[in-house]
């Protein structure tokens, strides 16, 4: 009897250590993995990090900039970033986004003041102005602050003009919500005549204007290129903005 206690203790004690020895050997397994990982990160960055090169990049705009209606990283400001990552050796990008759905113009103007823009922007971009067409704001309002954006986009992208780019108003008259209110072909018209003043305000200056517009216009024979609400543009309508842009932006900063 004695005996077979002792086997007893001792078959216990064998199976309480074999458990233990399991549980450790699975700690010890991911917690070398996550330093190893974690060094060879750091080793990566100590090796580049001398001849890599920060640019930073600044996006003004509204929902069309933001990305209405798309995850954070469809938005155009975010798919430029990732295209110029994966095109331009050992540099690195951070992006400055300044928009809302719904900002007009004066909209715009007053988060810029809020926000205490730094001045050492490599590449600005400038998309606003539909949301004073939609919200029936006066022409005139446009007229008179719309340069004053481009000013202080210039300002911000290090007072170089060249440094900025302005892209067109896309035309939401060719989506399921732009077919659904109001007129369709009016809406295009005033859009037209809103991009028309940027444009030429923008050769005037010397200051790229970028047209997207008719990419926007293939909306009702390619709805892939509207977003889930039937109003804004899609994560490949954007992917076609990059297109665009992508180049510009490259030859500026090469």
């Amino acid at each position: 009897m004695k005996n077979t206690y002792i086997l007893f203790l001792l078959l216990m004690f064998s199976l309480s250590c074999s458990s233990t020895d399991i549980t450790n050997s699975d700690i010890v397994t991911i917690e070398e993995t996550e330093t190893t990982d974690t060094e060879d990160t750091n080793e990566d960055t100590d090796s580049t990090s001398e001849t890599s090169k920060s640019y930073k990049l600044l996006s003004l705009g509204d929902s069309y900039t933001i990305g209405q209606s798309v995850c954070a990283t469809c938005r155009f400001p975010e798919q430029l970033k990732d295209s110029l990552l994966n095109r331009i050796n050992n540099s690195e990008f951070s992006l400055n986004v300044i928009a809302q759905t719904g900002w007009t113009t004066r909209n715009l103007i007053e988060a810029i003041e809020s926000n205490l823009l730094d001045n050492d922007y490599d590449i600005v971009t400038l998309l606003i102005g539909v949301n004073n067409q939609y919200q029936n704001k006066p022409f005139s309002l446009y007229q008179s602050e719309f340069p004053l954006l481009v000013q202080t986009a210039i300002t911000a992208a290090q007072g170089d003009k060249t440094n900025v780019v302005v892209l067109s108003i896309p035309d939401y008259a060719y989506t399921t919500f732009g077919q659904n209110n109001g007129n369709p072909e009016e809406t295009s018209s005033e859009i037209d005549m809103y991009n028309a003043f940027a444009e030429n305000y923008c050769n005037q200056q010397d200051i790229i204007f970028l047209n997207i517009t008719d990419i926007t216009r293939l909306g009702l024979e390619n709805t892939s290129l509207v977003a889930s609400d039937g109003l804004h543009p899609s994560e490949l309508a954007y992917s076609k903005f990059v297109e665009r842009l992508l180049p510009i932006v490259i030859e500026k900063i090469e």
